[in-house]
């Protein structure tokens, strides 16, 4: 099964939303592997938005991520990235679509509610920036068999 990184941003802790947000990645059957609360350093903010660096906007970035706590969560599934990307929606909160967390929770390109890797191998990266590996559990669902067939797991 593949992992993906999420983090749910000071404006999803902010608006006490955090309970809605993990529900549907629950809801829609990925299994979460790993999650922590964690004040985002300078360092770790530089080097996650390192392709940002030379954007005008990069501080302010920055800056809104450090407003307070954070949630980096691992969730795990068949093609987990792309699901989770799919479920968030577009970056900017106005142009994603009804139904998406940024549809229905955010109205901001920037306090968009969460985070997420981009693809598989940036979620491998991402995780590792975030967690130990023992921090990421491997357990069993019992609804396993309930959320795959049995030739997809």
């Amino acid at each position: 099964m593949e992992k993906t990184l999420v983090i749910l941003k000071p404006s999803c802790v902010q608006r006490a939303l955090m309970g809605e947000v993990i529900s549907r990645f629950e809801k829609k059957g990925l299994r979460l592997a790993g999650m922590k609360m964690t004040r985002l350093t300078d360092a770790i903010l530089n080097e996650h938005y390192a392709h940002l660096k030379n954007e005008s906007y990069f501080n302010r970035v920055k800056n809104s991520m450090e407003v307070c706590p954070v949630i980096v969560q691992c969730w795990e599934g068949i093609n987990a990235a792309n699901v989770v990307r799919a479920l968030i929606g577009a970056t900017n909160g106005r142009e994603a679509s009804a139904g998406t967390i940024r549809g229905d929770l955010s109205i901001s390109s920037q306090e968009n509610i969460v985070h997420a890797s981009d693809s598989a191998d940036s979620a491998k990266v991402e995780l590792e920036r975030f967690f130990s590996e023992d921090e990421i559990f491997d357990y069993k669902l019992s609804t396993l068999a309930h959320l795959y067939a049995c030739d997809e797991i």
